[in-house]
């Protein structure tokens, strides 16, 4: 304790301590942010939700992140009012907004005037969606202001140590998030419908906000040893006109253009991942979400690894352009394998394929963006890079459930009349993701040339000797 107390980011166990405060509040934020992933049949059969309700839902995370700018917003909140302010009220908003969604889905709500009200516009899609949708939104402009939070706080305590290792550790975290979803959110379906998982899920949320409440009292600790009040500004103070200089720099487009390109075909997926196993192998829903559970664990147990690699041995750039040709093998495999052949074992291995992917490029990419723009107004660069991210991943689940639909006429009239044996062919989604896979493999050889002309050192290890 007394080394502790002699200087908090110098200390092995302090440093640690504050990462696992923080990476379990992402955890439960993860396991929220794909709580209904495992559900899509069950929404379409209780509730009426379509496959493109289904798509909207996914969407909706990151409308406000997107049109209302929020994302931006929360990165010049994060450089002006620092990591405690923005990190509670990242908490909150996820709280609040999980909450709305739980209701979304209750009886309690459908006896609503609220309910009735919503029923009288936009008639193709249930009210429980619109509210659903609403809530999600909130929850959304939280879970990305506290990972652009997250983000600058473990540069803060890792910057020139274990950064990249740190980093990888906290994804890993928040990977079992996802692992625990999709084995525990058909469970609590089955033991009082969707609306149970979703109440689990916003359970989980207010644990969250706990432990980053009690990292707070660590960040003002470290605050005041290394001179930085946390209620002023630091001597160079970051300007809004600041974002221009971000914007200009072509090592930062090149990043978030793959950001954008990677994450749209991950995270969209995992929301139709289930039913499209389901479907593929002719499966319950329930041992299809079992089965791609697997997916992020493989993520969590390597990405540490990498990290640790990278900030020792670097080739950071080199990992992003092998985890995008990754990335386009396992959509491919999903969308050209027919049916008759796909078994259990190629499933398998093409989760862990995907899972390959999904370890080497979140692992060197986010460590990469210190090395390309400067600290003082990191935590907009972060902003920015998730703004640009979450178009993606607001118009491609929209996209997918009407590439779904229109690739599949009739289905979703034949599931709605009650018919249990009709499934979905995602041939035509899996090749939209397969495309994406291909435009980052393009951006990432791109990126090693910009690396090569500006010098940034991406490929250089992490720790400094």
């Amino acid at each position: 304790m007394e080394k502790i107390k002699a200087s908090l980011r110098e200390s092995a166990t302090a440093r640690w301590i504050a990462l696992g405060l923080i990476s379990l509040t992402m955890f439960f934020a993860y396991f929220f942010v794909d709580v209904a992933a495992p559900l899509q049949s069950l929404l379409e059969r209780n509730h009426g939700w379509s496959p493109e309700t289904f798509g909207m839902l996914g969407g909706s995370e990151f409308f406000l992140n997107v049109f209302a700018f929020f994302l931006i917003l929360s990165g010049i909140i994060l450089d002006k009012m620092g990591i405690r302010f923005t990190i509670i009220t990242a908490g909150l908003a996820m709280v609040i907004g999980g909450a709305l969604k739980y209701y979304a889905l209750t009886e309690a709500f459908a006896a609503t005037g609220l309910a009735s009200w919503l029923d009288t516009f936009w008639v193709a899609v249930p009210s429980s969606a619109k509210l659903a949708f609403f809530g999600f939104a909130i929850f959304g402009v939280g879970v990305e202001m506290a990972g652009i939070t997250v983000s600058k706080t473990i540069v803060k305590w890792f910057k020139g140590k274990e950064l990249a290792l740190a980093m990888g550790l906290e994804m890993a975290v928040a990977r079992l998030g996802v692992f625990a979803v999709f084995r525990l959110s058909p469970i609590f379906a089955e033991n009082g419908g969707a609306s149970n998982s979703i109440f689990w899920g916003v359970a989980f949320l207010c644990v969250g906000f706990l432990t980053f409440f009690i990292y707070t009292f660590m960040d003002a600790r470290l605050d005041k040893e290394i001179g930085a009040d946390g209620s002023t500004e630091p001597e160079e103070a970051f300007r809004v006109s600041d974002l221009w200089l971000i914007l200009k720099n072509p090592g930062f487009l090149a990043i978030a253009g793959l950001c954008v390109l990677f994450y749209s075909a991950i995270f969209p997926f995992q929301k139709f991942a289930t039913d499209m196993l389901a479907s593929k192998l002719d499966i319950s829903i329930k041992d299809a979400a079992a089965m791609f559970s697997f997916f992020p664990i493989g993520a969590m147990i390597l990405t540490p690894f990498i990290g640790a690699f990278l900030d020792k041995k670097g080739l950071g750039a080199s990992m992003m352009l092998y985890g995008a040709i990754l990335l386009t093998v396992s959509h491919l495999i999903f969308a050209l394998v027919p049916a008759e052949i796909f078994s259990p074992f190629i499933a398998y291995a093409t989760i862990v394929i995907l899972g390959l992917a999904f370890s080497l490029v979140p692992a060197s990419m986010w460590p990469s963006i210190p090395k390309i723009v400067e600290e003082r107004f990191l935590g907009s660069a972060y902003g920015l890079t998730f703004w640009i991210q979450n178009i993606g991943l607001l118009a491609v689940p929209i996209l997918i459930g009407w590439a779904l639909s229109a690739a599949n006429p009739g289905v979703a009239d034949a599931i709605a009349s009650g018919d249990m044996n009709i499934k979905y062919d995602y041939t035509v989604p899996e090749l939209i993701f397969a495309g994406f896979g291909v435009l980052a493999i393009v951006l990432s050889v791109i990126l090693k040339m910009v690396d090569k002309k500006q010098g940034y050192g991406l490929d250089l290890p992490n720790k400094r000797s």
